[in-house]
């Protein structure tokens, strides 16, 4: 538990003095924002600060903090290290730059950016790359909580299946109305609802936390990879747990979704609590997440609470539990929302993002309901396609969902990349991002020659040697080129 106070102290301290350095770094000033200067009454309007933070939060959250922290904690302490650092010097670095990159070029949509830092080739890749990503995260996001609500009700519909297909069509045809609505009208409404329930949920959680004082492993009782006690044997912490936990940490997606805010902020000053602060406050959901997984595989956590699987209990089966042995029904109802609810509003946010993204590239403006079709009828009967192969083939959600991670964090290494660049060309300290992209450089390239479901299936890349070796040549690579296009700069 000390180890967990102190993660904690930290990340309060990483916003106070690191995002302060890195807003003071940025510049923010006074100019007019883009929800005032493009106002449109559906995608660029200003709302009220408290609520773009909670909508901002629960875009870049969903239930990423939770599952990925409960599955990132069997890697034992280093998912401490990695949450709080990877937190303050990473991710909510990432979000904060990409917001106000954003708001700085009239809200525009990551791929964009990249094409304007990175060049058009870059661009046209990042386009086709980030559009499939955000539907992936559309069809997941549908399968998920379609999954939960249909066993939940097959008594009502005769079947689980039956009422898992009724279940996907009640939430396609949410995802249509939210994604074509003006972003106050739905999102505005709801969405600080949900975020707060996932809010209470981790404090209910961190206070429970501190009455219970249960005996964790602590960093100074080593660093070393725990998944062996709990019989998984093939994870590596380097690079799986900078994989497995994304959200909480740094994840790519945020920045297709910082965007949506970007264009409905009032002031430049509001960017460090809304973008970093939302980060932050992730990361403290994830660290609380991250402990009482702890407690759950490594303390007997699963034995008090009769947990019948025991160390193989998945990751929303263990919020079910421990939210309704520590909190009672009450507590029950809060995991069915951050199981149920959280991710079908990512899915929506990604769909949004999408249309945005498609509409900056074709330069179609979206006033219309008819301009706002043009590009939906496409992208959804895309996302039906995904999500027709994740319900056909048994092992499609694990494809998807592990492609997904590997994707989620590539897309956070372009960017990355993107506003190193912009901070260089800006004669600011690049080196803040630098870091952070060269690292995030050499965990996706090892892990697409390590994973089992990429390259590393290959005979020829069996030898995880080999993919330590690639990633180790692509950091060079990275800085290699950058500094050779530095030079070409000055």
């Amino acid at each position: 538990m000390f180890s967990f106070i102190i993660a904690l102290a930290a990340l309060v301290v990483g916003y106070i003095f690191y995002g302060k350095f890195i807003e003071k770094i940025f510049g923010a000033d006074n100019r007019p924002t883009p929800a005032v200067t493009k106002a449109d009454g559906v995608d660029y309007i200003v709302m009220p600060t408290w609520k773009v933070f909670m909508i901002q939060f629960l875009n870049i959250a969903g239930t990423g903090p939770i599952f990925g922290a409960i599955m990132g904690a069997k890697f034992g302490p280093s998912s401490y290290l990695w949450i709080v650092f990877g937190c303050i010097f990473a991710g909510a670095v990432h979000d904060y730059l990409s917001g106000m990159l954003s708001m700085r070029n009239d809200g525009a949509g990551l791929p964009t950016l990249v094409g304007k830092y990175l060049g058009e080739r870059t661009k046209n890749v990042m386009l086709v790359f980030t559009v499939l990503l955000l539907i992936m995260v559309g069809a997941v996001f549908v399968y998920s909580p379609a999954q939960i609500l249909g066993g939940m009700t097959e008594n009502l519909f005769g079947s689980e299946t039956t009422a898992m297909s009724v279940w996907i069509v009640v939430i396609f045809v949410y995802y249509i109305i939210a994604t074509m609505m003006p972003v106050d009208k739905i999102i505005g409404k709801i969405y600080p609802l949900f975020a707060f329930s996932l809010l209470f949920m981790a404090l209910s959680l961190l206070i429970m936390l501190f009455v219970k004082w249960p005996s964790l492993p602590e960093i100074w009782d080593g660093l070393g990879n725990r998944t062996e006690s709990l019989g998984v044997m093939n994870q590596p912490i380097f690079p799986c747990l900078f994989i497995t936990i994304a959200c909480g940490a740094i994840s790519g997606f945020h920045a297709t979704q910082s965007p949506l805010m970007a264009r409905c902020v009032k002031h430049e000053k509001y960017g460090r609590p809304i973008f970093y602060g939302s980060m932050i406050t992730e990361g403290i959901v994830a660290l609380i997440w991250a402990t009482v997984a702890s407690y759950f595989f490594f303390d007997g956590g699963h034995e008090a609470l009769g947990a019948p699987k025991g160390l193989a209990t998945s990751a929303p089966e263990v919020v079910t539990i421990v939210a309704d042995g520590w909190l009672g029904k009450f507590g029950a109802v809060l995991a069915l929302l951050g199981v149920v609810a959280a991710p079908i509003t990512s899915g929506d946010t990604a769909l949004r993002s999408a249309r945005l993204i498609i509409a900056d590239v074709t330069k179609l403006a979206q006033k219309t309901i008819k301009s706002r079709l043009l590009i939906c009828v496409p992208l959804f009967a895309l996302t039906m396609l995904v999500l027709w192969f994740n319900i056909a083939d048994k092992d499609g959600f694990n494809v998807i969902w592990s492609y997904f991670g590997w994707a989620n964090q590539t897309l956070s290494v372009f960017t990355l990349w993107t506003i190193t660049v912009f901070l260089a060309l800006s004669k600011k300290p690049y080196i803040i991002t630098m870091i952070p992209a060269v690292f995030m450089t050499g965990v996706c390239t090892t892990f697409l020659f390590i994973s089992k479901n990429s390259l590393g299936s290959l005979e020829v890349f069996s030898n995880p040697v080999i993919g330590y070796a690639v990633g180790a040549v692509s950091m060079v690579c990275s800085v290699a080129l950058f500094a050779m296009w530095l030079r070409k700069q000055k």
